[in-house]
């Protein structure tokens, strides 16, 4: 289901994959996150996306009132607070597609998948 709205001027239609690839970045841009995650289905280990492939470690749902439920999968560094990451995430990602979408996030999960150590 995609995000849909009408006003004076005709319909906007949102698509999953453009939210999907703005909350990945706003979520990226964090101070903590290496980056969004993939589970391997073959060996379930966690791997690091890059570049456009980042939305595959988010997953928007959009309900019936246009409200989102948005799941992170995401590496975070080493020695920093994973509540304290967390919690930026939720607030920064909420912002940024609240203002963009003009759609209200009902609610984010978030997966911690891996730690990794930064150089």
């Amino acid at each position: 289901m995609s995000g849909y709205m009408s006003n004076e001027n005709g319909e906007i239609i949102i698509e999953n994959e453009v939210i999907a690839q703005y909350a990945g970045n706003a979520a990226v841009g964090c101070f903590g996150i290496v980056g969004m995650a993939a589970i391997s289905m073959k060996d379930g280990i966690a791997k690091l996306l890059k570049g456009d492939k980042i939305s595959r470690g988010v997953n928007v749902v959009i309900g019936e009132n246009n409200e989102l439920t948005i799941d992170f999968h995401i590496i975070v560094a080493y020695g920093v607070s994973i509540s304290t990451v967390c919690d930026n995430l939720i607030s920064t990602v909420k912002y940024s597609v609240e203002e963009m979408a003009s759609m209200p996030v009902k609610a984010i999960n978030i997966f911690v998948e891996g730690v990794r150590v930064i150089d």
